[in-house]
């Protein structure tokens, strides 16, 4: 097995990671989540904090964590479980468990979230984040918005959207990509983000979330919301809180330190072998591996060598340029799982 390097802690700044789980998969991602953190930073000096929706009348089911090895497991390995209200979102909208979870949090100290489908690969400590400044994952597709043929433009959706909120439109425009291409507007995956109090941060995130749900600008009137209403307010809120695009140094976080890989296949089909080796490493221990084993996806991409063949069909050098086209692939030779 490739050697797992030793984690350094080059930062004496404390902040909080946070995660969200919930009964069924998010639970099971959050144990690798949490295994791979402890394994590549283990002098990591922050809390740990599993944010778990709980039963109320915006969930068919309870979404929170029933399975007790699962909540042991986490516990162990010093995760601390925060249950949160669904106040907005809930089952009909279950990205909404990213806005409406902050508010639980510590107010008033540091936090990164990320999503559960994350490893983490380096030292997290390593980071310069700037609290001050908030920033979130440029990992990304031009998913959101999609102009429609008579118009509006990308220029006139985002601009909708920056006038709503009496933000400053021209000063989050990236120059140097060309006008109505996607990446000159400010746009990021919700893989993850952070800034200095979570409380203020859900306060906007929440606002922002319901005025576009609820009252959205009517150049807006034939985008879809559903999943993409988290993507399309998170910038707002960075934008508005000072912070922007360039707020990390590149290749750190969806690099050498964390990867989101969303799901295990897309893991074995398209990260590297360093987060393939952290993830077999960390998911080995016999005490953990009991609990995973549970989970039928990972049970097969992971135990049983199904991930191993999934990885032989695809070339990393030369892969699809689409996410789909990755997919679509693993769908056709039967190693899509979720």
């Amino acid at each position: 097995m490739t050697r797992i390097p030793a984690a350094t802690q080059s930062s004496d700044v404390t902040f909080n990671v946070a995660i969200v789980g919930q009964h069924g998969r998010l639970s099971y991602e959050a144990l690798i989540f949490v295994a791979s953190l402890r394994a590549m930073s283990p002098d990591f000096k922050g809390r740990v904090l599993v944010a778990e929706p709980q039963d109320g009348p915006r969930w068919q089911k309870d979404p929170s964590i029933r399975a007790e090895p699962v909540r042991e497991a986490l516990q162990e390995m010093g995760a601390e479980i925060i249950p949160f209200e669904s106040r907005h979102f809930g089952e009909v909208y279950p990205f909404g468990n990213k806005i409406e979870m902050l508010q639980a949090l510590p107010k008033g100290e540091p936090f990164v979230f990320f999503d559960t489908d994350t490893l983490i690969t380096g030292d997290l400590a390593s980071v310069p984040f700037d609290f001050d400044r908030p920033g979130a994952s440029l990992r990304r597709e031009g998913t959101w918005p999609q102009p429609q043929l008579y118009g509006p433009g990308y220029t006139g959706l985002w601009k909708s959207l920056y006038d709503k909120f009496g933000l400053d439109f021209e000063s989050s425009l990236d120059l140097s990509q060309p006008d109505e291409y996607w990446r000159r507007y400010l746009y990021f995956n919700a893989g993850f983000f952070y800034y200095k109090c979570p409380h203020a941060f859900g306060e906007r995130f929440l606002e922002y979330a319901l005025a576009v749900r609820d009252t959205p600008p009517v150049e807006l009137c034939a985008q879809n919301f559903d999943p993409w209403l988290d993507q399309a307010v998170l910038p707002l809120v960075i934008h508005s809180l000072g912070g922007g695009r360039d707020a990390l140094p590149e290749g750190l976080l969806d690099g050498s330190v964390s990867c989101h890989y969303r799901f295990l296949p897309l893991l074995y089909a398209r990260e590297s072998d360093h987060a393939v080796a952290v993830l077999e490493h960390v998911t080995a221990p016999n005490k953990l591996k009991k609990v995973l084993k549970t989970y039928e996806p990972i049970k097969r991409m992971i135990y049983q060598g199904r991930g191993a063949k999934a990885r032989a069909l695809f070339d990393r050098e030369n892969l699809p340029r689409k996410e789909q086209a990755i997919r679509n692939q693993l769908k056709s030779n039967g190693y899509w799982m979720r």
